[in-house]
């Protein structure tokens, strides 16, 4: 295989978006990975211009992301580097995209707490941008622990 492999850290700028398909679970989020840069002339570090990429996730990888990860969370993922260009409009874009393999929480910028999800658990209906369930408390279910 001959895959772009990348590794990015940067921070969630949309919401989740999961779905179930044929094959298990899809989700797909906006990344926001801003450049920085050391300016010896001021010795300060100085913001660049940020890349935006659209991140897929599939199966288990997409139910955890679903529950785990909301917007402005900083994140590292790692996955395969896709670009692909459409016409439209009489215009030819480019998009950048990212199938990612791992993802996780930046933890340079903040602490974790890991659970270990049990194979099948459904992701919480507020992860899926779906309405709770009536007299809900509004919590999202904690995950079971597997030994």
């Amino acid at each position: 295989m001959n895959d772009t492999m990348v590794t990015v850290v940067g921070n969630v700028a949309t919401n989740v978006e999961y779905r179930e398909t044929a094959t298990g679970g899809m989700a797909r989020f906006r990344f926001a990975v801003p450049s920085r840069r050391w300016d010896r002339q001021n010795g300060t570090w100085t913001d660049g211009p940020t890349s935006f990429y659209t991140v897929f996730a599939w199966r288990s990888l997409a139910a955890n992301l679903a529950g785990s990860v909301s917007v402005g969370e900083p994140l590292v993922v790692h996955g395969r580097l896709k670009v692909r260009e459409e016409d439209g409009d009489g215009r030819r874009r480019t998009f950048v995209d990212i199938d990612a393999l791992a993802a996780g929480h930046d933890l340079t910028r903040g602490t974790a707490a890991f659970r270990r999800v049990a194979r099948g658990e459904p992701v919480p209906a507020a992860r899926r941008g779906e309405p709770e369930e009536p007299g809900a408390t509004g919590r999202a279910r904690e995950p079971v622990a597997v030994p």
